[in-house]
């Protein structure tokens, strides 16, 4: 199993947000915005990276351990539970790219 780094970007005050790297790829969850639209987004591109195999994402450490980063640390730890389970589906249904 991959795993794949998760960061919170605290660049702009005014607009926080988890962000999700797979293979040189960065998928934004936003925080402060409410965007259902772009998380639904970032959702079906792990959905479609899931086809390739099984992976999950660590949350980078943080000296500051304020209210987004325990928002996040869970939110990490549900999406992961989600992927390992969307995946088994995938495998029972011969959907992924593996052989």
């Amino acid at each position: 199993m991959e795993i794949h780094k998760a960061k919170i970007d605290r660049e702009n005050k005014d607009k926080v947000s988890l962000s999700l790297e797979i293979n040189d790829t960065l998928f934004n969850i936003p925080l402060t915005d409410d965007k259902p639209n772009e998380i639904k987004q970032v959702f079906n591109e792990l959905l479609k990276e899931l086809k390739n195999g099984l992976f999950k994402f660590e949350l980078e450490q943080e000296e500051k351990q304020d209210l987004y980063y325990h928002t996040c640390s869970e939110y990490i730890s549900q999406l992961n539970t989600e992927l390992n389970s969307v995946y088994n589906e995938l495998v029972d249904y011969e959907l992924t790219n593996e052989e």
